[in-house]
């Protein structure tokens, strides 16, 4: 039976998703008619222990975080598991408590722990079979429940782009339902990958990071079918605090700036504060 993820490529061809980082940006995300959303590493240290992208969040909080985003919105949530966290051992846990936390997929990749973000330099992978070890663990885990996953190898920066491209092909082979190759440093490269990689494919869209930005229209004629923007959305709130408090230091007001906040009925609007019981309201009962 096909997971909710490959019934909306199903119906929709190429998807454009956010990454979230609370339940906040997640509702946020829905409300914005986003048909998935996915849960960023990168952003989830940022606004969780105010660290780097460096390996340094635990299992424990992604998973936490997981379970805290999926039960506000209705949308799938696929969710950054980074390297799985250890061995293979590790990764069937980590898949099973995705599951169970309510998440619809997960980001799996061949980093050597603790891994760093992708667009950053000094990076490590593990062997090839080490990682299609992990990959098999996952899908062994997932058995026939809705969890959707995508191999991720950073191997283009470490080895090769053709390395990468090969085990684009074994991961997808062993039964990963998606596949990524992470940070191409040009368009010839998402050309290249676009057409060679197993499809469905993921193009990262990372603002000022290594890859050429290029729209849905551009991405879906190479071959892409999910594009995903991590940290827009944490980039965004990010200038919008640093703004606002800014001019609150300096003013000692928000007049002014007021225009650039959403209004208290518009936040309580948002949140569901109006709903007869937001907590049950809010979500549409699965089915």
């Amino acid at each position: 039976m096909p997971s909710r993820i490959q019934n909306i490529l199903a119906e929709h061809g190429t998807i454009v998703f956010p990454g979230v980082y609370d339940t906040l940006s997640a509702l946020v995300a829905e409300q914005a008619g986003f048909q998935l959303a996915f849960v960023s590493g990168y952003a989830v240290s940022a606004t969780l222990i105010g660290e780097p992208d460096l390996g340094l969040l635990t299992q424990t909080e992604v998973i936490d975080r997981a379970r805290q985003i999926s039960r506000v919105v209705s949308i799938p949530i696929i969710v950054d598991a980074d390297t799985g966290y250890g061995n293979a051992s590790n990764v069937a846990r980590t898949i099973n408590d995705l599951i169970d936390a309510g998440a619809a997929g997960c980001f799996l990749e061949d980093q050597v722990w603790p891994k760093r973000c992708g667009h950053m330099l000094g990076k490590q992978v593990i062997a090839r079979d080490e990682f299609l070890e992990k990959i098999a663990a996952a899908v062994d885990t997932r058995g026939d429940r809705d969890f959707f996953i995508v191999a991720r190898t950073d191997a283009l920066a470490c080895i090769g782009l053709e390395e990468a491209l090969t085990r684009a092909e074994a991961s997808r082979a062993a039964g990963a339902d998606a596949t990524f190759v992470e940070a191409p440093s040009s368009i010839d490269e998402l050309t290249i990958i676009g057409k060679r990689a197993p499809e469905p494919t993921v193009a990262n869209m990372v603002e000022q990071g290594k890859t050429p930005a290029l729209g849905r229209e551009q991405l879906a004629a190479l071959g892409f079918k999910l594009i995903v923007y991590p940290v827009a959305g944490l980039y965004a709130s990010a200038h919008a605090l640093t703004t606002t408090y800014k001019h609150l230091r300096e003013t000692g007001t928000t007049s002014g700036v007021t225009g650039q906040l959403l209004s208290f009925k518009q936040f309580n609007d948002l949140i569901g504060a109006y709903q007869p019981n937001p907590l049950i309201s809010r979500r549409e009962p699965d089915t």
